[in-house]
């Protein structure tokens, strides 16, 4: 299959997401550029290629900005990837991570330049670091929590080791894979004892002194590596001094920072985190030399035309999201002005990953392109579940489990363990600072630490969307509507005699802003408060509601997914509409998302799950049985019912498509996926084992009844293998009017990496393994397969290559034509969604197949006797379907029966 090759734009036609790692690198990218282009592809997007950690699989622990990742070929790799994607007339974007960088190990220079020097560290205020605690034994220091076991223990065990860096000469504590340097002052007193170094150990204490202690210390350290290269067994002598217990503390606590077991950092770290994890320190973009030392190596990847946009990873992690996309943009813009001629030309593309409410809206004034699509995955999902399964669905998860039917019933109790257990000393931190600005004021002075915790924690327990984005000149009416709306529920679930505090709390964060005070330290204080404020909520709500809730909630998993609310169980075909029409408006050139490298389910696994919102009562049959047959193999260790129901969903959802019941190897294999899926979902929801504390005993109770489920021997592997098959083709209609729609919608798509086939993937790191783009590329050249052919995915392949294909034939169609609901008459009006796109280009309509789990159909295609008369008014004239290329003369409607004769999904083209 061929595209037209038009001339190159920075903003794309549609995208194709790539996951980089050492086992697929750029050169790997590059061999499969020409079946992406013949795919319909203009943009690959690649996933983040600045030099991470070691062995990274994702790419966002990144340790340097201003070198593209030895392990995926370095520049020279980039650079003959962008030749192939100049040569189809394709472009790049890429994924840069503003929030964070990866710490701890031994390779982040500006990470250890700060444990070597602390406050005096020219990269000291690079990391987002509180150098003054409330905790005086941190002042000047931060909390280094990389110990795999408690301090004493460690100190104890001989692990960590006093070494000297024969290549820079710098001393430091050895531990595993981390690398801790001594500060000038510390390195000055252990050499002190060492003969024939006192005028090394006196020029590392000159440099302590010094307010800018990097250069003389180099000096020092150069001297001291020359020193070892015939003395190393009198500091190896020194060394050994050190093993002990007390005299390797009394160094530490010499240290620019507190080394602590990994556990102490949900209730002492000082430094801002990507959400909980260790290893991931937020920068400080806000600050001008921060986002030039960060920036600085990707604009001129720009400038040179080796990159034509970016996507931005959670931007909400910033410490003002709209100034920092504004300055991207200017920056971006001002570096375009020297891309050479034969670089995409235009404007620079840049969309934000950014997870939104179901009511809230992307601000036009951040001057993006709009978000990565999680909204869209959402809302196209969302229209193909049927609103009547809710109540049905409810009624059998409360009934089985005991939990509630309500999600926001399991929200707030998983916010509140967050806030307890994960990110404690965050809170505290921020309650710490609101308590230093109410001891300024004789009126606020007797608000206590406690209760302005108390009352900011409520506040984060209901709050409503992600953050706020508020400033020096406060917030807009969204922004005061929010925090309202968190105020109110916080009031009903507080001591009534206590309310008062959430009036001080809602000035302090929001009404009361720092431009309004005098320009002195309380000005800067406020900001930093409220700035802190919505840098908590932020990762509050991802690891409570993504991560923890998501995995308790188990009504239907196919809306528990990123970017959507599971209490929202559908969303109708007018409101679909209604929001594809906005988006047109407002940002057009927004991703269409269906899949990422962050799903909780795969694309098709989500929408075959979805066939159970037409069929409740026949599941609910189905799983009522298999936990009474389970009953035999059900230990009291566990699982419990909530994971069973979950785990039963899992399975009819995640069953690869022609696998038999008797094909024990490939259904052993299918089971060590749903293991790895089942292990992760019992950690992050927190009820019986968790990250920081496996429970050993429940997860191997939960492996021999997943294992005892898949036994031949037992009835209800038939059962789970016959009702897979009996929603399967019935998902696949969803699947495949999921995968048009993201094709013709107002906005970009974007296919994810194999996609194009079926993806009955899990949540990571099961939808990140290896695509095999040897048989799709064999399968692309070949005719559109018949329906009754649909398993092996080639299907939804020659789907999507067609419609591309018609993106590049006719892109003003798409990217600027208008959008029409179209309304079906008839018997079976409601199975049918429909829309027209229309533009001076041409005129294109699509029209797909949904809710058609309840006809039983046998093969993605429901019988003509369904839709009886039902016809869909499009026009009169000559219309060509694109995807089989029939063509046909109509007076103003056509029958679905004959629309949908062929394929579940039609795409029509006015000719």
């Amino acid at each position: 299959m061929s595209v037209l090759k038009p001339t190159l734009s920075t903003t794309p036609r549609a995208t194709a997401r790539l996951q980089f790692h050492k086992g697929f690198t750029l050169d790997d990218a590059a061999k499969i550029v020409p079946y992406l282009s013949a795919l319909g592809i203009s943009h690959l997007y690649a996933s983040p290629i600045l030099k991470a950690r070691a062995g990274s699989t994702h790419g966002y622990d990144i340790v340097d900005h201003h070198e593209i990742n030895p392990e995926l070929g370095g520049l020279p790799s980039l650079r003959r990837l962008v030749a192939v994607l100049r040569h189809h007339a394709m472009g790049l974007l890429l994924d840069i991570v503003p929030n964070h960088m990866g710490v701890g190990g031994a390779d982040n220079h500006w990470w250890l330049d700060v444990l070597e020097f602390g406050p005096a560290s020219m990269f000291a205020n690079f990391f987002d670091i509180n150098w003054h605690p409330a905790d005086p034994n941190l002042t000047g220091k931060l909390l280094a929590p990389f110990l795999g076991a408690a301090y004493g223990d460690v100190l104890e065990s001989g692990d960590l080791k006093l070494r000297l860096d024969k290549e820079t000469g710098r001393l430091y504590f050895d531990y595993f894979e981390h690398y801790f340097p001594l500060s000038p002052r510390s390195a000055a007193l252990v050499l002190r004892g060492v003969e024939g170094a006192a005028d090394i150990s006196r020029a590392f204490a000159n440099a302590a002194r010094m307010r800018h202690p990097a250069v003389e210390s180099e000096k020092a350290k150069e001297a001291l590596k020359n020193f070892a290269a015939t003395h190393m067994p009198a500091l190896e002598e020194i060394f050994v001094r050190f093993t002990a217990p007390r005299a390797l503390h009394e160094l530490l606590q010499r240290q620019h920072y507190r080394l602590a077991w990994w556990r102490t950092a949900s209730d002492e770290i000082n430094w801002r985190r990507f959400f909980d994890i260790n290893t991931l320190a937020g920068l400080r973009v806000e600050l001008p030399k921060v986002f030039n030392a960060t920036h600085g190596f990707l604009l001129g990847l720009y400038a040179e035309g080796l990159i034509d946009g970016v996507r931005i990873d959670h931007i909400d992690g910033l410490a003002d999201p709209r100034a920092y996309a504004r300055k991207l943009r200017r920056a971006m813009a001002e570096a375009g002005m020297a891309r050479p001629p034969e670089a995409a030309q235009g404007m620079p593309y840049i969309v934000v990953e950014k997870i939104l409410a179901p009511w809230e809206r992307l601000d036009r004034n951040w001057q993006t392109d709009g978000t990565t699509g999680y909204d869209f995955m959402d809302q196209v999902a969302a229209v193909l579940h049927n609103p009547e399964g809710e109540a049905p669905l409810s009624r059998l998860w409360e009934n089985l489990t005991g939990r509630p039917a309500a999600f926001a019933a399991e929200e707030e109790p998983a916010r509140r363990q967050i806030l307890r257990d994960n990110l404690a000393s965050e809170l505290h931190s921020l309650a710490a600072q609101l308590h230093h600005a109410a001891q300024r004021e004789f009126h606020t002075r007797d608000y206590t630490l406690s209760a302005i915790r108390r009352g900011l924690r409520e506040i984060l327990v209901h709050f409503p969307v992600y953050r706020l984005y508020a400033g020096q000149a406060g917030g807009s009416a969204v922004d005061a509507q929010m925090l309202e709306r968190a105020i109110a529920g916080a009031r009903r679930s507080y001591r009534p005699a206590d309310v008062g505090i959430f009036d001080l709390l809602r000035k302090w964060l929001l009404t009361e802003p720092p431009r309004a005070l005098p320009p002195n330290a309380r000005r800067a204080d406020r900001l930093r408060s409220m700035v802190s404020f919505q840098q908590l909520s932020a990762p509050t709500a991802a690891k409570s509601v993504e991560d923890t809730a998501f995995y308790r909630y188990g009504r239907l998993l196919s809306r528990n997914e990123v970017g959507s609310s599971p209490g929202q169980f559908a969303l109708s075909p007018a409101g679909f509409h209604n929001l594809m029409a906005a988006r047109r408006r407002s940002f057009p050139g927004a991703l269409l998302a269906t899949a990422t490298h962050d799903h909780k389910r795969g694309e098709d696994t989500r929408l075959r799950l979805a066939v159970l919102s037409e069929i409740p009562d026949e599941w609910e049959r189905m799983v009522t049985r298999w936990t009474r047959l389970n009953n035999l193999i059900r230990e009291q260790a566990g699982p419990d019912m909530a994971d069973e129901l979950m785990l039963y969903q899992m399975l009819v959802a995640g069953w690869p498509l022609g696998l038999e019941a008797k094909d024990a190897s490939s259904i052993d294999a299918y089971g060590n996926r749903v293991m790895e899926w089942l292990r992760k979902a019992m950690r992050e929801a927190k009820r019986h084992s968790e990250w920081a504390a496996p429970n050993e005993t429940y997860e191997a109770a939960a492996k021999r009844f997943l294992f005892h489920c898949l036994d031949a021997a037992r009835p209800v592997l038939d059962e789970i293998v016959s009702f897979s098959r009996r929603i399967g083709p019935a998902g696949a209609m969803n699947g495949l009017a999921q995968t048009l729609i993201r094709l013709t919608a107002p906005g970009v798509p974007d296919l994810y990496q194999g996609t194009e086939y079926w993806d009955q993937s899990f949540v990571d790191p099961d939808n990140r393994r290896p695509v095999n783009f040897t048989a799709r590329i064999a399968s692309l050249s070949k005719p559109l397969p018949d329906i009754a052919d649909w398993q092996d995915g080639r299907l939804k392949q020659g789907i999507i290559g067609r419609a591309l294909n018609l993106r590049a034939q006719c892109p003003e169609i798409f990217a600027a034509g208008r959008y029409e609901k179209l309304t079906a008459r008839g018997q079976a009006a409601s199975h049918v969604l429909a829309f027209r796109r229309s533009h001076a280009q041409g005129e294109i309509v699509t029209a797909v197949t949904r809710l058609a789990g309840k006809f039983d159909p046998g093969q993605p295609k429901l019988a003509e006797h369904v839709w009886g008369r039902t016809s869909l008014t499009i026009g009169a004239g000559e219309w060509e379907d694109v995807l089989t290329g029939e063509r046909r003369s109509l007076r103003g409607s056509i029958r679905l029966a004959a629309l949908f004769s062929c394929l579940p999904v039609a795409l029509l083209r006015r000719v």
